[in-house]
């Protein structure tokens, strides 16, 4: 038993001519489709629209998507950040405690 049917067929290949002359252009942005996995799709979604014969979409169990979620989880953030402290300034001048110890390194 086929799984694509006539329809999807039929558009997937239209889809296939306009991004080979420059024609297709993508949904929302309208920027020109240069990839062939793209115009599949789009063929593909096209097809879906009008009833034709084609699988459901991949599921978030295949794909990039389950490969994420079988990755070790991120570590939480810590309340430390690694950079190092501020400086003890305000505003520009020195305070007083750096005052001093510019003093005595400088005797």
């Amino acid at each position: 038993m086929a799984k694509y049917g006539k329809k999807s067929q039929s558009k997937v290949k239209r889809a296939m001519h306009e991004m080979k002359e420059g024609k297709l252009r993508s949904g929302r942005s309208g920027k020109k489709v240069t990839s062939r996995k793209q115009a599949v799709a789009i063929g593909l979604s096209e097809a879906r629209a009008a009833g034709g014969k084609v699988p459901k979409k991949a599921s978030a169990k295949t794909g990039r998507a389950a490969k994420k979620a079988t990755r070790r989880p991120a570590k939480k953030a810590t309340k430390r950040t690694g950079r190092p402290a501020k400086k003890n300034t305000t505003r520009g001048r020195a305070t007083k405690s750096t005052r001093k110890t510019s003093r005595k390194s400088s005797r």
